[in-house]
């Protein structure tokens, strides 16, 4: 008698396994940028992962660029949309004796850019980097209260 096995088919594990060779594909250009300024940029090579919040006088902007200098960094505003580019060097099998057998990180050149609200002060912005976070602070403009001012009636 001859058997035969059956492989059960699991659809879950078969869009995981899908949704990961297509990330590199789907993951070289920036979410936040619209459809007609795609076509405009230089494609990237990979997106870090990014948190944004606010308290009552400033905006933050925090990335992970885990082993990427701060020199390599580049932080900029234009026309009211803030920029962060820059590059992760990819490691060399050669001069450090190592031999990889899996390199699933993602190197090479980075680009995220969001838009501002409208009370943001693009003057007052300060990026700084500690233990592979980027942080950027954005200071919210003053804007003035419209106060009541009660008028006698004569």
């Amino acid at each position: 008698m001859a058997m035969t096995s059956v492989l059960r088919w699991d659809p879950v594990r078969e869009l995981e396994s899908l949704g990961r060779r297509l990330y590199p594909v789907f993951n070289r250009l920036p979410q936040d940028v619209r459809a007609e300024d795609r076509q405009a940029m230089t494609a990237v090579d990979w997106a870090p992962v990014v948190d944004i919040s606010e308290d009552g006088e400033s905006y933050h902007v925090t990335l992970e660029l885990p082993e990427v200098k701060k020199e390599e960094i580049k932080v900029s505003i234009e026309n009211g949309v803030l920029t962060i580019s820059g590059e992760r060097k990819k490691v060399s099998e050669e001069g450090n004796g190592k031999k990889y057998h899996r390199i699933e990180r993602l190197y090479g050149t980075f680009l995220r850019s969001f838009s501002l609200p409208d009370d943001a002060d693009p003057a007052k912005v300060a990026a700084t980097m500690k233990d592979g976070v980027l942080n950027v602070r954005i200071e919210k403009l003053a804007i003035t209260k419209p106060r009541s001012v009660e008028i006698e009636v004569g």
